[in-house]
């Protein structure tokens, strides 16, 4: 094995790898199999030498540089310890590297950030069996988690924080049911209604994170979940309203004051086609066909569904101006906006409430106007299938699931609809006959209580 001396640090520094060699060893005599390697060109390094199961085993302690000779000393009497125990050197080392990267990696997860976990949730998280969120509901994950101060798009001032920026500096890993208790405790204050509907997020939030190898280890999926929160959240609280069937003449008659004709079809689009807001506020000109008699909606539960087009709503539609965008374009949208960024009409509240207040019924939600086709559709006589596959409702049973209908097998139920609502609003509507005029005859006057229906008409051409 070479020279054996007893390790000093003049010996150390001294000794040199003698000419033509690739190397020289010294030996220590005051550790089993310690040794100092020489190069040619005077790297020098301790290294132990000893046998594992029957071969020769080397491994490099370290440079003189950085280990002193009795820290050599005890490295070479620990390696041989675990020879004497029947374990390999190489193996123990390999195995505490993995266990010191995987502690690095687990202080790293652990430092993970809600808003560094939250990016990648908007970056590739989806709902269930869809392939991506729709465009109003990412705006609204977007806007609970903003951290505000930005200056606001209308009016004065500066944006609020989001209901769940509170979260966002917060470690993932802290995420548990105290922390969502106080946070919502303190959210509620401000909104008590959209800080429970930002649970709703975390939730899902957190439910995503449980699908992530990355993030699974990290979170408590269920402690933003309602049930565990039942104590805390407001009572959920079904939404009734809608137009009684003697507030339709009224509230018809007073659809045609309002100044924007857009408002006025888009209010009775929905009310005819009991389409959520969103759906029919996004109709396109290239949804719309005249010939076939089709409306097409970006659906909620699908991608999109197809509906008949109804000779009044037809009307309605085609009385509406091509508008423009300011670039001169044609502005795609049926109901179209000059004054929103996005082309179309996005806040039909304020018009309603104005109608509402001026026709002297009760508050009415623009969703409230979605429950009115349906009732409306029930007291019509139209089968519930029918109904719900109108609206875009997954069908209530087995049995709807199992017989969609065709657009064509629709058309009669909706026109159907479309009639009864027609004629409990006053409103006497003559389809045009072929190259003709279509006529409208519309109610003016609520009936006189307790009379016959003394009504004044008026007679319009609408569109040829």
């Amino acid at each position: 094995m070479g020279e054996r001396v007893n390790f000093t640090a003049g010996r150390v520094k001294a000794f040199q790898c003698p000419a033509g060699a690739s190397q020289a060893f010294l030996w220590d005599t005051g550790a089993p199999g310690l040794a100092l390697r020489v190069t040619p060109k005077a790297a020098r390094a301790y290294v132990f030498q000893s046998r594992f199961g029957g071969q020769t085993l080397r491994i490099t302690i370290g440079t003189p540089r950085t280990w002193t000779i009795d820290q050599a000393r005890e490295r070479a009497r620990e390696l041989q310890r675990q020879i004497d125990e029947g374990r390999d050197p190489r193996a123990v080392k390999a195995e505490t590297v993995q266990a010191d990267l995987a502690q690095r990696r687990q202080e790293r997860a652990e430092a993970l950030t809600v808003a560094e976990a939250w990016a990648v949730y908007m970056a590739e998280g989806k709902p269930r069996r869809k392939d991506a969120w729709k465009p109003r509901y990412r705006a609204d994950l977007e806007k609970a988690a903003a951290p505000g101060g930005e200056k606001r798009k209308r009016g004065s001032g500066l944006t609020k924080p989001g209901h769940l920026a509170p979260l966002m500096p917060m470690r993932l890993a802290a995420i548990d049911g105290d922390v969502v208790r106080d946070w919502y405790a303190s959210e509620a204050k401000r909104a008590p209604i959209q800080a429970a509907r930002a649970v709703a997020m975390l939730s899902g939030f957190l439910a995503w994170c449980g699908t992530r190898k990355e993030f699974r280890d990290l979170v408590d999926r269920d402690c933003a979940r309602a049930s565990e929160l039942g104590d805390v959240l407001p009572q959920k609280r079904r939404r009734t309203d809608a137009l009684a069937i003697d507030q339709l003449q009224p509230w018809f008659a007073g659809t045609d004051k309002l100044a924007s004709a857009v408002a006025r079809a888009y209010l009775q689009a929905l009310v005819l086609t009991g389409a959520r807001r969103e759906e029919m506020a996004a109709v396109r000109w290239a949804d719309v066909d005249f010939r076939w008699k089709t409306l097409r909606l970006a659906d909620k539960v699908g991608d999109t569904r197809t509906i008949p087009l109804t000779p009044y709503l037809a009307d309605l539609i085609g009385s509406l101006p091509r508008a423009k965008l300011v670039s001169g374009k044609s502005n795609p949208f049926v109901f179209a906006s000059a004054t929103s960024k996005s082309g179309r009409i996005t806040e039909p509240r304020s018009p309603h409430e104005a109608l509402l207040e001026a026709a002297g019924i009760p508050h009415v939600s623009i969703h409230g106007l979605r429950r009115t086709f349906a009732l409306l559709g029930e007291a019509a006589g139209a089968p519930a299938g029918a109904i719900a596959q109108v609206m875009g409702h997954r069908p209530s049973a087995v049995a709807e699931g199992y017989k969609p209908r065709s657009v064509d097998a629709l058309r009669p139920y909706l026109g159907q609809i479309e009639n009864f609502i027609l004629d409990k609003a006053g409103v006497v509507f003559v389809p045009a006959e072929p190259g003709g005029n279509v006529v409208k005859i519309d109610s003016l006057e609520p009936k006189a209580s307790g009379q016959a229906a003394a009504r004044a008409t008026r007679r319009v051409a609408v569109r040829s």
